[in-house]
């Protein structure tokens, strides 16, 4: 994915955010130890996606 700034066109939320939320789903249900990285790249998705909630004003729910 390409770095989110805001000139983020949100013509691709509805490619971009299923991936985010499929990459947040599988970290969030792996078996990998739950470290500082692990905690960085959920909060990593996390803002992203709720950046493209926000910036495309999308209200789905994401918890």
């Amino acid at each position: 994915m390409t770095q989110l700034n805001s000139q983020y066109d949100c013509a691709n939320a509805s490619t971009d955010l299923p991936e985010l939320m499929s990459q947040l789903e599988a970290l969030e249900n792996g078996t990998q130890e739950k470290t500082k990285q692990w905690q960085d790249q959920v909060n990593h998705l996390r803002n992203q996606i709720k950046f493209i909630q926000n910036k495309c004003d999308l209200t789905q729910d994401t918890e």
